[in-house]
C-alpha cells in the first residue's frame, strides 16, 4: 500500500459527499447557475431597450447572475418572443419582453405559436405612453391641423409606427377611422430607425412611445398629441387624443415571460428579482424620466388579462379591418 486512498474509494467519497449536499448547493445547480438572456424584441436604444436593460442589471444583482439583454425586432415586436417560444428550453435562461403585438398580430395573419399557451406569464412591469410627434420644421403645429391635412389629401399624409399590428399603428387606425381620414402607414423594426426616419425626413410623423422625447426636449421635434387617459407630468400643454375628442386611449402593458412549461419555482424566482427591481428607486426614476407608469402583475394575473385582452381586441382588429380573410 502507498498511503493513499484508492481511485475507487475517492469516487465512493465524493459520491456520497454529494448525495448528502443540502439542496440549493453548487452540486444540485440551484437556478440560475449561468447568464440569463432577455430578449427585447425592438432595436437597441428606444424607449423599451433603455427600460429593461436597466430592470435586467437591477435583477441580476438579487439573481446573482448577469441578465444579457439580446435585441431581436421585427414583425412589430412579435418575431423575438415567437421564436423563443418555438425553439428554447423552459429552463429559466431565455426570457423575453411580451410586447401587446403577440395578442394581435394573430388575428391579423397566421402564425405558428399561439399567444397564451405557447407562454410562461412571469410578472408584469409596465405600459407606454404614445405620442405622435413631427419634425420641429412641420407646417403642422396642432394634432387637428395633421388631420385636417389628412382629410385635404386622403392617402398623402403618413406616419411611421414600430410595425404592423403594434399598438402605435393601431391607435392611428382608430384615430383615422374615428375622424373619417386616411392616412398612409409606414411600418418599422423599431423606435430608433424610426426616429432616423422622421429626423431625415423620410415620413412626415411618427407613432411611437416615449423614446422621442429628448428630440422633444431638445427642440428637434414637437409633440402634437399623447394617447393616455389623462395629460402627461413631463408635457402638461399637449393634449391627448381623449381631449381632442378622438375617443382613443392605449398605454399597452408589457411584462417578462418564458416558454411554455417553466418550472414554478423558476418562474418565482425571477418574479421575485423583478419585482424587487421594479422597486429599486432607479428603477421607479427611470419610469418617471420616460413617462411610463409601474403595472404590476403575478404571473397568474397576467396571464389572466392576456387572455381577456386577446378576446377583447379581436373585435378591435375586426372594427378596423385589420382581420386575417
Amino acid at each position: 500500500m502507498n498511503g493513499f486512498p484508492s481511485r475507487r474509494a475517492v469516487l465512493l467519497a465524493g459520491i456520497a459527499a454529494a448525495l448528502s449536499a443540502p439542496a440549493g448547493s453548487a452540486w444540485s445547480q440551484a437556478y440560475p447557475s449561468k447568464p440569463i438572456t432577455l430578449i427585447v424584441p425592438w432595436p437597441a436604444g428606444g424607449s423599451t431597450d433603455r427600460h429593461l436593460r436597466t430592470l435586467a442589471e437591477i435583477a441580476s444583482k438579487d439573481l446573482g447572475q448577469q441578465i444579457v439583454v439580446e435585441n431581436k425586432p421585427g414583425g412589430g415586436g412579435t418575431l423575438g418572443p415567437g421564436t423563443m417560444a418555438l425553439t428554447a428550453k423552459p429552463d429559466g435562461y431565455t426570457i423575453s419582453q411580451f410586447p401587446m403585438g403577440l395578442l394581435r398580430v394573430p388575428h391579423m395573419q397566421k402564425v405558428p405559436w399561439n399567444p397564451i399557451n405557447a407562454f410562461s406569464f412571469i410578472i408584469g412591469v409596465s405600459g407606454y405612453t404614445f405620442g405622435l410627434t413631427v419634425r420641429a420644421d412641420s407646417p403642422y403645429k396642432t394634432f387637428n391641423e395633421y388631420i385636417e391635412a389628412a382629410r385635404k389629401q386622403p392617402g398623402q399624409i403618413n406616419y411611421g409606427s414600430t410595425g404592423v399590428g403594434s399598438s402605435p399603428h393601431l391607435l392611428m387606425e382608430e384615430v383615422s377611422t374615428n375622424a373619417k381620414v386616411q392616412l398612409t402607414h409606414v411600418p418599422f423594426k423599431g423606435n430608433a430607425d424610426l426616429q432616423q426616419a422622421l429626423l431625415g425626413g423620410h415620413v412626415m410623423a411618427q407613432s411611437d412611445a416615449t423614446g422621442w422625447d429628448k428630440f422633444v426636449d431638445s427642440g428637434q421635434m414637437r409633440l402634437l398629441v399623447t394617447f393616455g387617459e389623462k395629460r402627461t407630468k413631463r408635457w402638461p400643454e399637449v393634449p391627448t387624443a381623449k381631449d381632442l375628442g378622438y375617443n382613443v386611449v392605449s398605454s399597452s402593458p408589457y411584462g417578462l415571460v418564458g416558454p411554455k412549461g417553466m418550472d414554478p419555482a423558476v418562474i418565482k424566482t425571477l418574479h421575485d428579482a423583478f419585482k424587487k427591481a421594479m422597486d429599486d428607486p432607479r428603477h421607479i426614476a427611470l419610469l418617471d424620466q420616460l413617462n411610463q407608469d409601474a403595472w404590476y402583475r403575478t404571473g397568474d394575473e397576467y396571464r389572466q388579462w392576456a387572455i381577456d385582452t386577446f378576446a377583447k381586441d379581436k373585435a378591435l382588429i375586426e372594427r378596423l379591418g385589420l382581420a386575417a380573410k
